[in-house]
């Protein structure tokens, strides 16, 4: 059974609920031991899943891993071979046709010729109760581009055009695929920005991301996919905290690998020019040995594990069961 977090700002801890106890079908997402096979191939295996009205989660997963096919089924574009799904309480393709979900999907096209704003208004106009052509405009940064062809813009303009038709039609619930794909730091950044502000409204922000410094800082709750099964599900800190290891860093020119590879609890060693990591399974150990060796050292930093090698240290467990 896979946790439900009420308040994933804080808990940190990723234990499921009893399982004689499930949740109600309702909320945002529901699953219900949900399986999708393709041929021999399994996508998603039993899953159980429930996302809460309110919640922005990051979705992540190795190529394969079952992330598309669960967004399908989110979206009512894939029907699962057993199990339950609800989308905002509702079956998915009543859900859509309601207008209460929004979608902002990786392979969208764009259709060449139409101008920012004339698409914009097309697409608000087939949802029951749309933002006007200016709020979504507003919303989604383009204010400056709304009389720009679609074939004028950058890749990163380009995505905030999908993301204005996501939400033109001012939905409940939006989904994300790879939503910052192609902008630079300072779009993304801008980007999050009007997605916080839109989530703070109550809304639901479902993303699937390769950034994975993203999802840490942008996500209330990681749900983590494996071969078509949830393997984390958890705040950013409480999957992080799961990995033991840690990082040294510090400063030594003409720094010796041979040497450092012997430190007590030294698991990997990384020297780039006189900067040198460390990876450790007792920091308190290796940072005495460093002390005991009487080795000339600078600037000395001990770093938690990140999102990135939490996630490959997640995968690489689950590959050995």
């Amino acid at each position: 059974m896979i946790q439900t977090i009420d308040n994933p700002r804080t808990r940190d801890d990723t234990t499921a609920p009893p399982a004689s106890s499930p949740p109600s079908i309702g909320g945002a997402i529901t699953f219900r031991t949900l399986t999708k096979h393709y041929g021999d191939a399994v996508a998603l295996d039993r899953v159980d899943l429930d996302i809460p009205i309110g919640q922005t989660v990051a979705l992540l997963g190795a190529n394969g891993a079952g992330k598309s096919t669960a967004i399908n089924i989110m979206l009512g574009l894939v029907t699962p071979d057993a199990g339950e799904v609800r989308t905002l309480g509702q079956e998915p393709r009543v859900a859509i046709e309601s207008g209460r979900v929004g979608s902002m999907l990786q392979t969208a096209g764009l259709p060449i010729g139409a101008r920012v704003a004339e698409l914009v208004e097309f697409t608000g106009a087939l949802y029951p109760h749309p933002l006007t052509s200016a709020e979504t405009l507003e919303r989604a940064g383009l204010a400056g581009l709304a009389t720009r062809r679609v074939e004028s813009l950058s890749g990163g303009e380009a995505q905030r055009v999908r993301f204005a038709l996501a939400i033109a039609g001012d939905p409940d619930l939006i989904f994300l695929d790879e939503p910052t794909m192609a902008m630079d730091v300072e779009s993304r950044r801008a980007f999050w920005a009007d997605m916080r502000r839109f989530a703070a409204q109550g809304r639901t922000v479902l993303f699937a991301t390769h950034y994975l410094e993203e999802a840490d800082q942008v996500a209330d709750r990681i749900v983590v996919l494996d071969r078509g099964r949830i393997i984390a599900d958890g705040t950013g800190a409480s999957i992080k905290a799961r990995v033991v290891d840690r990082t040294v860093q510090f400063t030594l020119p003409d720094a010796d690998p041979t040497m450092l590879r012997t430190i007590d609890a030294v698991t990997s060693v990384d020297i780039r020019g006189a900067g040198v990591t460390l990876q450790t399974d007792d920091v308190d150990a290796t940072v005495r040995a460093l002390a005991g060796r009487h080795i000339p050292f600078r600037d000395l930093e001990v770093v938690g594990a990140d999102l990135e090698r939490a996630f490959i240290k997640l995968l690489a467990a689950n590959g050995e069961r």
